[in-house]
């Protein structure tokens, strides 16, 4: 399914398996998140581009049978560039919407991280990910994820960035924070990009850390890890003995029998 940019910003929420992808499929969510961070911690694994990426199509694959929204796949870096339009084609086959490739050096590190080492990638380079991917998506969009205000950087690296990957050919561009509470470094992104000539590339969030104000410039907005912190909460409060179970039979109704 092909996604819709509009002036009516998309909700997406993320998955981590067929079972929590059909909870989202009977949501209000516009549409689905694949998160690197959830995929890897769901196999009991760290966020540093250890799981390879054909397993995140393989999840995308299982995801795309039992859901008719909108799927964005966090693809990380994207990996060696010689591999990136193989990977972009089987994404595309798999059922993708959108990939999202940010621009942090192979292996990245999560962008929570208190203590982070966060290393850009190269504009040049990462532009050229960008063209490659551009030429292997078809109709699947391409979003630029900038980690200029994770890795302390200042606002004009950021404006910078964000306009050579628009130039590029991204389809959208993703400005990250993990600014607490406030979402100011993302807004003041937002108002001085879009103020460039002739720019009109859809902007994306993942207000995580912050919160977004209730009229904002956002076309896209990523809740990216509340179903699997959710679920880590549910399953401690088990072993705690104080945990509430579904019913099996919620089970059946939610999957078939």
């Amino acid at each position: 399914m092909k996604l819709q940019f509009s002036n009516n910003p998309l909700k997406i929420l993320e998955a981590h398996s067929g079972l929590s992808a059909l909870l989202v499929e009977k949501s209000d969510y516009d549409g689905i998140w694949i998160s690197s961070l959830t995929h890897a911690a769901s196999k009991g694994l760290p966020d540093n581009e250890l799981v390879p990426l054909k397993e995140r199509v393989d999840l995308t694959e299982e995801i795309r049978r039992i859901t008719t929204k909108p799927i964005v796949v966090d693809i990380d870096t994207g990996g060696d560039i010689r591999h990136l339009p193989y990977y972009i084609q089987w994404f595309n086959r798999a059922g993708a919407s959108a990939v999202i490739i940010e621009d942090k050096k192979y292996p990245k590190e999560n962008s929570l991280l208190e203590n982070g080492n966060h290393q850009l990638e190269d504009i040049d380079i990462f532009c050229e990910k960008i063209r490659i991917a551009k030429m292997a998506s078809q109709e699947m969009s391409i979003i630029a994820r900038l980690e200029s205000l994770i890795a302390r950087k200042s606002m004009n690296d950021a404006l910078l960035r964000a306009n050579a990957y628009r130039e590029a050919g991204a389809d959208a561009i993703l400005i990250h924070s993990k600014e607490e509470i406030s979402a100011n470094e993302v807004m003041e992104f937002a108002k001085r990009f879009k103020e460039t000539p002739k720019c009109n590339t859809p902007l994306v969030a993942i207000p995580t850390t912050y919160e977004l104000p209730e009229i904002h410039p956002f076309s896209i907005v990523i809740y990216a890890n509340q179903l699997l912190r959710a679920s880590l909460k549910g399953m401690e409060n088990y072993l705690e003995g104080k945990a509430e179970l579904a019913e099996v039979e919620d089970i059946f109704k939610l999957v078939g029998h």
